[in-house]
């Protein structure tokens, strides 16, 4: 990204046209601010109205695994599903969930393709074959792609799955229980936002597969999910089983392989003996009544907890004789009543309106208040169990299930990447996945692709007008065209500085004024 040509010509020529009028007027530049109405330089006008935005199709620049952008506007590389999801009711069981090749709704970057999950309350299932499988011995892992809730999200996901090297992988096949090395992205239902990352482990004693869970992420993640832009999700694992995740490109969460997932790792050495149990005799009161209280002779445990005011005295003017409720007069039997199926009649009570100005009606009654004399039932105080022998604990035996597995790094090997998701709501987005060993690659990669989509959703945000977009499709390492282009912009613009220069001179002898379109 760099300022269009005429937008730098623009702020220069209002630029030297500022010094002009302040020479004609013998001003100094602290003065200028004093004289707003002399110079029609306003905040407004300065402002970087428009820039352009060069688009090109992103290229790896290193070595990567697996590498796509979806500009080409075909799903050829990708397989959809035509399994059907195992435990499910049948209307519901098909992958039938769609997929598209979209640009954004929003802060669209003109030649940017993505893949768009179009279908709501569907399963969907998607995956595409690595170039080569990944191993995981002495170089790291680094996985990143981009996700947009174009219409926010209800309750879904959009992570995606490294599927396992194993023979009988069919990616028509691909479905909820296929193996998988990885999982990682983002999910959500109801208030829960989650950052996933799981890895499946096996157990070297028994060759079991046991999905460990990294801990939750540091940072409240509710925005991503909710304000519509396109956000940016990385894993690194390193050889040495350290971890991180990234959301656009700032740490969310790191951690051990060894020590922060759950369940471990490696089981513990020693385990409770399940055989063992606690003996009858064994004493877990730490405090005991007192043997030796005795209830004191004046204790009276009959004493009511509350009793009559004997102070309180009935109010002047209280009727004794009046009811509190009375029938209504003027009210009337429905002519539809019927005694034999409805009863007796009788008018519905209201407030008497004799008792409106007096302190009360009816029979008066002392208050209750609490009973001084009350104790309640007697208990012994409580003194320290002379015979407390603490909770009880089964004794401790070697875990025969123990194994110590010091390098959970060294994963199962995958070789494609597929998503499938089941989710509330449609139009999610994903774009620029990639698949690579070196962070520097995934960086450059983001820089060239995700960069962009920032740069212009943050334009459209404070009221910025993105003035000229330039899309190329090239299979150049983006740096060279980058370097053409502005070799060609150079020799450009050092023809319209001699005319800048020109324009600002008549300014100054006669003010004259320059058209607001100088592009």
């Amino acid at each position: 990204m760099k300022l269009g040509a005429g937008c730098m010509w623009r702020l220069l020529l209002l630029s030297l046209l500022a010094v002009a009028v302040v020479a004609a007027h013998g001003k100094q530049p602290e003065d200028i601010s004093d004289d707003g109405d002399e110079m029609d330089l306003n905040e407004e006008e300065m402002s970087f109205d428009c820039f352009k935005v060069t688009y090109k199709t992103p290229v790896p620049t290193g070595e990567v695994y697996f590498a796509e952008t979806f500009d080409d506007g075909s799903l050829d590389r990708w397989q959809l599903s035509k399994t059907m999801k195992e435990d499910a009711d049948e209307e519901i069981a098909k992958y039938d969930g769609q997929w598209a090749v979209e640009q954004l709704k929003e802060n669209k970057v003109p030649g940017d393709l993505g893949l768009v999950l179009k279908s709501r309350a569907k399963h969907h299932a998607i995956a595409a074959p690595l170039v080569k499988p990944f191993v995981f011995q002495d170089e790291p892992l680094v996985v990143q792609y981009e996700v947009n809730f174009q219409d926010g999200i209800d309750c879904g996901g959009a992570y995606i799955k490294l599927l396992s090297d194993t023979g009988s992988l069919n990616l028509e096949q691909f479905h909820d229980r296929t193996p998988y090395t990885i999982m990682f992205g983002p999910d959500k239902c109801g208030e829960d936002y989650k950052l996933h990352f799981i890895f499946r482990h096996k157990n070297p004693l028994n060759k079991d597969m046991e999905e460990k869970h990294a801990k939750r992420a540091d940072v409240d993640l509710k925005k991503f999910y909710t304000d519509k832009k396109t956000h940016l999700y990385t894993l690194v694992l390193n050889p040495d089983n350290s971890y991180e995740m990234f959301i656009d490109q700032s740490s969310v969460s790191r951690g051990s392989l060894l020590q922060d997932v759950v369940p471990p790792v490696n089981p513990p050495k020693e385990i409770d003996d399940p055989h063992d149990s606690k003996p009858d005799d064994w004493d877990e009161r730490a405090k005991i009544p007192d043997p030796e209280a005795e209830k004191p002779d004046d204790w009276d445990e009959d004493a009511p907890a509350k009793v009559e005011d004997p102070d309180a005295v009935k109010p002047e003017g209280w009727l004794d004789d009046e009811l509190e409720f009375v029938a209504d007069p003027t009210a009337e039997k429905p002519e539809d009543w019927d005694e034999e199926m409805d009863g007796e009649w009788e008018a519905p009570q209201i407030p008497n309106p004799a008792c409106e100005t007096a302190p009360g009606c009816g029979e008066w009654k002392r208050p209750m208040i609490n009973n001084p004399q009350y104790k309640g039932k007697w208990k012994a105080p409580l003194v320290d169990n002379s015979n407390y022998q603490g909770v009880w604990k089964p004794r401790k035996i070697q875990n025969p299930d123990y194994f110590e597995d010091l390098q959970p790094f060294r994963m199962t090997p995958f070789k494609a990447l597929g998503l499938e998701l089941w989710s509330m709501t449609s139009d999610i987005y994903f774009d620029n996945f990639i698949v690579t060993s070196r962070k520097e690659v995934a960086d450059r990669w983001a820089s060239d692709s995700w960069g962009l989509k920032k740069l212009v959703a943050s334009a459209n945000e404070v009221g910025g007008k993105v003035a000229d977009y330039v899309y190329k499709k090239t299979d150049l390492p983006g740096v060279d065209l980058e370097e053409e282009e502005e070799d060609e912009e150079e020799a450009a613009d050092e023809d319209k500085a001699a005319e800048a220069a020109d324009e600002a001179a008549a300014a100054a002898a006669g003010l004259t004024s320059i058209c607001e379109d100088c592009i």
